[in-house]
C-alpha cells in the first residue's frame, strides 16, 4: 500500500466534510430540523399551501412579491447609509435577496393569497381549489 503524503497546510483529519453540521447526529435524526436552513419552508394541507420566508430586517412596503403561472418570486432590495459628523462616522449597508420557488397542488387562481409579515417572517397562504381533482382512467385491452 503506498503511504499517504503530508499535508503541510491541512491541519484537519481527511473526511468527506471536515466541518458537517450531522457529524454527530445518529441514524434517527429528523429531517424537519434542517428543513429551513435556507430560509423558506412548503407547506401543505387539503384546504391550502403556505409558504413561509426569512426576511429579517425587512419592511414589508420594501418587499416585492408577484405570483404568475404557478411561481412564487419574493424580492427586496435595502441600502442604509449614516452618517454622525460628531463622531466621524459613516456606515453604509446594501442587502437584497430574491426566493422563486413553484407553489405545489392546484391553486385557487381566482382568490387573492393571504400575505402577513411578523417577526422577520413573511407567510404567504394559498387557497387549493378542489375543480381539478383527479379521475382515474380505465384502460381497455387492445
Amino acid at each position: 500500500m503506498a503511504e499517504e503524503q503530508p499535508r503541510p497546510f491541512w491541519p484537519f483529519p481527511r473526511s468527506r466534510h471536515p466541518f458537517s453540521f450531522l457529524e454527530n447526529v445518529g441514524d434517527d435524526w429528523d429531517l424537519q430540523e434542517f428543513a429551513n436552513l435556507n430560509g423558506l419552508t412548503v407547506s401543505e394541507d387539503d384546504q391550502h399551501v403556505t409558504v413561509e420566508a426569512a426576511i429579517p430586517g425587512i419592511r414589508p412596503e420594501e418587499i416585492d412579491m408577484t405570483y404568475d403561472k404557478g411561481i412564487l418570486w419574493i424580492k427586496a432590495e435595502k441600502k442604509e447609509e449614516t452618517e454622525d459628523k460628531k463622531k466621524k462616522f459613516y456606515r453604509k449597508a446594501h442587502s437584497s435577496f430574491s426566493y422563486r420557488i413553484a407553489v405545489p397542488g392546484e391553486i385557487d387562481e381566482a382568490k387573492q393569497p393571504d400575505a402577513v409579515c411578523k417577526n422577520g417572517i413573511l407567510q404567504v397562504t394559498f387557497s387549493k381549489t378542489h375543480k381539478g381533482s383527479s379521475k382515474k382512467i380505465p384502460i381497455k385491452e387492445g
